[in-house]
């Protein structure tokens, strides 16, 4: 999860400007439902880390304005206050194959600090927000990327151009100029995002009325637009393929400069295809809930009181309800399954809120807004009559042995990423790897194919606890987009040795009732293993896991400096060899 630091001073000052009282207790309580957690804290700083599925908290001024009536009651602002502006944007209609959505916004009058520290903060925090956006809403900037520049060091009306890749500018943190392969080919962010524009003839780039490059998206800004101390006017554009994302993105941005008392001011937009727009928009976007799907959810009737007040809490506006007709039940969304006579709820949302997908969405908010402590009880109306799994007398015997040993069962997640599984570990992908399509987070873009790396992870949370720490998994891996049945354990204790992990293999096999295997050397350096301190266990010719001490150099890279021994077995290679007694 994206984790995001904040000054407590700047968290305090953000509150007090609505004569709110920063109480930390409160939010290290209430802040989890809201999608964030309290990671650390000290006197000067909070670190909070914030779930993927709201990356409109991704700043401390953005995370201020939804805790304000999160935790203090205030009345929510689901709309966007926009002051109408004269600043003129336009789109070449070449633009539409290469990057349709254009989007931009000014912000005067932002307060950055007093001081050069303070400044420095604000800068740096802008670019961070910035960042993540970029990959949370962005998909690595191809959904949407942001360009935010010093209004005060450019010159408008701005255009948007497709240009050929010998045109040349200088870029953000150059002194010279570089054509737009020149870019591509050498500079770091050039490198780095070069696969967006693969296979075009012409490129994007925004000029203003001076032709000067403002930017050259999704790739890096101008140079002389370079946000300073001195800046307090800020012009933003957003550039992408996804509509929704990228009008996210700039009303973020946008939202943490005004939290700092800035002005939003719109820019007239004309697109590829000539329309005229004036953004950002300040409405909000209507919501319908039928009471059908609310009821039903959550296993009781809320009123309208009740509602409004768990919808406030959560940014949105509570509209009130009606009774669907015909003509409602078709023009309402599909996902809101409306019939003619169902009671519609309606609600006004943040368009911000990118999370809110479905009606389900909104139902989920009214019942964190409303809190879980209060939505009724039920039980379940169909018969859920268990059939056991064929590995269930197996799985129950290691499950007594490992506990015997004195491990402590745990269950990490089923997603991973590459570094943990592979290069981490020194294993290599076992057959093909199940990708997610579009990963949250770069922690988690792919289905396990080993269990220790999961048990690595929990050690390093862990690492300020005494030793000695035993933990076990029996968990699903995925290998060629199959399930596969896996156990593995890790044990940190000073004293622990070869001897010690061989002691506790030996009585795992007993246990098992396994009583002729082999003990086997390890060759090579493949996986976490120490070389000459780890093995193999083969039963009746079958390899069914792999043990031994960890390699210090694999362990440093979670930051454990501790003797560390463990294993990591195939239940179903056990259970093809070992006869079930039961």
């Amino acid at each position: 999860m994206p984790t995001i630091s904040i000054e407590q001073k700047l968290l305090k000052h953000l509150l007090a400007r609505h004569g709110l009282e920063h109480d930390i207790e409160k939010m290290a309580y209430e802040l989890p439902l809201l999608g964030t957690d309290i990671d650390s804290c000290n006197e000067e700083t909070l670190d909070i880390e914030i779930f993927p599925d709201r990356p409109d908290l991704l700043s401390g001024e953005t995370l201020a304005i939804a805790i304000r009536p999160f935790l203090h009651g205030t009345k929510s602002k689901p709309g966007l206050d926009v002051e109408e502006g004269s600043i003129q944007m336009t789109v070449d209609p070449e633009l539409e194959h290469i990057r349709p959505v254009i989007l931009g916004a000014i912000v005067r009058d932002v307060e950055t600090g007093t001081t050069p520290q303070e400044k420095d903060a604000f800068i740096k925090s802008l670019m961070d927000h910035q960042e993540k956006l970029h990959f949370a809403l962005g998909r690595g900037r191809r959904r949407a990327s942001i360009g935010v520049h010093d209004l005060s060091k450019i010159s408008p009306p701005f255009r948007v151009q497709a240009v050929p890749k010998t045109t040349a500018f200088c870029p953000l943190a150059s002194s010279e100029e570089m054509t737009l392969q020149e870019i591509l080919e050498r500079h770091p962010k050039g490198v780095d995002y070069a696969h967006l524009l693969k296979d075009m003839s012409k490129y994007p780039i925004i000029f203003d009325s001076n032709n000067e490059v403002l930017s050259f998206p999704p790739i890096i800004n101008g140079n002389h637009t370079t946000v300073s101390h001195s800046t307090c006017d800020f012009f933003i554009d957003v550039t992408g393929w996804d509509r929704r994302a990228c009008e996210s993105s700039l009303m973020l941005i946008a939202l943490q400069l005004a939290e700092r008392g800035g002005r939003i001011e719109s820019v007239n937009v004309t697109g590829y295809d000539g329309k005229v727009e004036q953004l950002p928009q300040s409405i909000p976007l209507e919501h319908t809930v039928t009471e059908r799907l609310l009821d039903g959810l959550l296993g009781r009737s809320l009123s309208d009181e009740e509602i409004s007040y768990a919808i406030n809490r959560m940014g949105g506006e509570y509209l009130g309800r009606e009774r669907a007709t015909l003509t409602t039940s078709t023009t309402v969304t599909k996902m809101s399954d409306v019939i003619e006579g169902d009671i519609v709820l309606k609600f006004a949302m943040p368009r911000w809120r990118f999370d809110i997908l479905h009606p389900v969405d909104l139902v989920e908010d009214i019942a964190i807004g409303h809190g879980f402590e209060d939505l009724g009880e039920d039980v379940p109306k169909a018969p859920l009559t268990a059939i056991p799994r064929t590995d269930n007398h197996i799985r129950r015997r290691l499950r007594e042995s490992l506990q015997g040993l004195g491990l402590m069962q745990i269950q990490s997640l089923t997603l991973s990423n590459d570094f943990d599984q592979f290069e981490a570990m020194r294993w290599p992908a076992m057959g093909e790897v199940t990708r997610i399509t579009n990963p949250i987070t770069i922690d988690h873009t792919l289905l396990r194919q080993y269990l220790l790396p999961g048990l690595f992870r929990l050690m390093a949370t862990n690492r300020h606890h005494d030793l000695p720490q035993s933990v076990y998994e029996l968990g699903t891996v995925i290998r060629d987009h199959s399930n596969s049945e896996r156990f593995a354990f890790l044990v940190a204790e000073q004293s622990g040795g070869f001897a010690a992990i061989r002691g506790r293999i030996q009585a795992l096999l007993n246990d098992l009732g396994a009583t002729e295997y082999e003990i086997e050397p390890l060759s090579g350096k493949m996986g976490p293993w120490l070389a000459g301190r780890c093995a193999k266990v083969v039963i009746k010719n079958v390899h069914v896991g792999c043990f031994g001490e960890m390699d210090p150099a694999v362990s440093q890279q979670y930051e454990l400096s501790v003797p560390l021994n463990g294993a990591e077995f195939d239940i179903s290679a056990l259970e093809s060899v070992l006869t079930d007694p039961v």
